[in-house]
């Protein structure tokens, strides 16, 4: 069985930051966790977390929390994993994986995998309980790199033909994702002709034509919330 580590995306410099601000030092924190959560926790073990040497559990980090005058959010780094989402959000892994439909063993094997599997209607559940936007959720679900494979296809051929593909990967309406799709086709399209039509050299329009199929994920998001 893989050991799964339950420490959530702690942010060290924020809590360092949080405390001084407060005027306390480690003892005063180490002193608030024992007496208002009862966790037996002692001056350098804060030291410690602050240092990134050590890392709170989820007990100890939302009882930190309450110590600062914070919010977890606070406390946390941007997750961007599947299990640093559930973590920030609070979820065990069996908790999570009843709320979607599943067993916890292939949910289990998903996150350590870091490539999700669930089908349409366990892909939206997650997404609600982890409240992940399309884009935080194709990263935590490791589909970043097909998204742009299918994006760069679309653009160098016919888009129309990755509209269905497209509204599998995506949780987009359909109509929405046919327009995004045709303008950044449409975009690309009217890029190369006018490289060209500047008389500038066919390596001169490769060049700027890859840098544009480099940067297709960002200019999706941008004309998809646009």
């Amino acid at each position: 069985m893989p050991v799964h580590h339950e420490s959530p995306p702690f942010d060290a410099p924020a809590a360092r930051r949080l405390r001084e601000a407060l005027g306390m030092a480690p003892g005063h924190v180490a002193y608030g966790l024992r007496a208002q959560y009862g966790l037996q926790v002692n001056p350098d073990t804060v030291a410690a977390w602050e240092r990134g040497l050590l890392f709170p559990t989820s007990r100890e980090l939302t009882a930190l929390a309450g110590v600062l005058w914070c919010s977890l959010a606070d406390l946390l780094i941007t997750a961007t994993t599947l299990r640093e989402h559930r973590l920030a959000q609070g979820y065990a892994p069996d908790d999570l994986a009843r709320r979607i439909g599943m067993e916890v063993s292939a949910y289990l094997r998903m996150e350590d995998a870091s490539r999700w599997r669930g089908n349409e209607r366990q892909s939206a559940a997650l997404a609600e309980a982890l409240a992940l936007t399309p884009a935080a959720f194709l990263t935590a679900t490791g589909r970043d790199e097909e998204l742009a494979d299918l994006l760069r296809s679309a653009v160098t051929t016919r888009w129309q033909a990755y509209v269905r593909p497209a509204a599998k990967l995506l949780a987009l309406p359909r109509p929405h994702l046919e327009d995004v799709l045709e303008q950044l086709h449409s975009d690309y399209q009217a890029q190369m002709v006018s490289t060209l039509s500047w008389g500038r050299t066919s390596s001169t329009a490769g060049d700027e034509g890859r840098a544009f199929l480099d940067g297709i994920v960002p200019r999706f998001w941008e004309l998809a919330h646009g």
